[in-house]
């Protein structure tokens, strides 16, 4: 058989598998088709797409997947916002669902003159030094090396001496920050007034363990717990009520704060916003 022949015949062949197995691939794609709810693309659009798993779902695809098959909830985005929510209920026939700003909260108001923090040379990074033993005598504390700084897409974070603080008009709510600090300081608060009251410690240590590690810490006093019922000590440590907050209890918040010895609970978001509480109440804002 010459050379010929023989190329004609494996081109042949080819020819003849490849239009077998274009039948065989066209059948499968008609046999194994989903149809996929257009409404679950219409979402996804009209989501920002930045799949950062504020919304608890792997990604925008997810949750939109979630909010057409499962009934999810359609205001859980963060970054989107009131606008996508109100884009999303249009898109499946629903009333406009409300939604509370969720944005992220540091559980450390220490600076570096408050609780002191030995020399470190090694990896730069918050996840290498917790590693170390004692690199700060609170071992509750921000570290401030910056991880959290670096996650955040949206310039909501930054470092003032040796402090993570949140820039309160930048923060979208993506809960980014939360998955890098390796001592989990940052959570996420509903914003439903600006400002908020938070409690800024995690040290759930005794009264005189904080004082000697830090003068900004927690001490179980429960002067803010006498003074309003949305504060509520547990395991040495105060924490604040925000199902019961309404915006209209700022006020109270505040005055109870005024009698928090170290500061430790304080205002965070637009402080300029805070009401004026009567001298007499002895509060303190900071």
């Amino acid at each position: 058989m010459s050379l010929i022949l023989v190329v004609l015949l494996a081109a042949t062949v080819m020819l003849v598998l490849a239009i077998i197995l274009s039948y065989v691939l066209g059948w499968a794609n008609e046999a194994f088709h989903v149809e996929i709810d257009p409404r679950i693309e219409a979402i996804t659009a009209a989501l920002p797409g930045v799949n950062c798993g504020g919304c608890g779902f792997l990604g925008c695809g997810d949750f939109a997947a979630a909010i057409v098959e499962k009934g999810e909830a359609p205001n859980k985005c963060p970054v989107g916002g009131s606008g996508t929510n109100q884009s999303i209920c249009e898109i499946m026939g629903l009333d406009a669902v409300d939604s509370v700003p969720m944005k992220a909260m540091i559980r450390c108001i220490a600076h570096s003159k408050d609780s002191k923090k030995t020399d470190y040379i090694g990896e730069q990074t918050c996840l290498g030094a917790n590693f170390i033993s004692g690199i700060k005598d609170c071992s509750y504390g921000c570290l401030g090396f910056g991880d959290c700084v670096k996650s955040c897409n949206y310039d909501a974070l930054n470092i003032q001496d040796g402090l993570a603080v949140v820039q309160y008009d930048s923060c979208v709510g993506c809960t980014v920050c939360t998955k890098v600090c390796p001592r989990s300081l940052i959570t996420m608060i509903p914003f439903i007034s600006d400002p908020m009251p938070v409690v800024a410690c995690a040290n759930s240590d005794t009264a005189k363990e904080v004082k000697s590690a830090c003068s900004k810490g927690c001490i179980a006093c429960k002067m803010c717990e006498r003074k309003c019922d949305l504060y509520m000590m547990s395991n040495n440590l105060v924490t604040i009520n925000y199902e019961a907050y309404t915006a209209d209890r700022l006020s109270d918040t505040m005055i109870a704060m005024g009698k928090c010895p170290n500061q430790t609970i304080h205002l965070v978001g637009d402080i300029t916003k805070a009401p004026i509480i009567p001298s007499e109440a002895n509060s303190e804002v900071v």
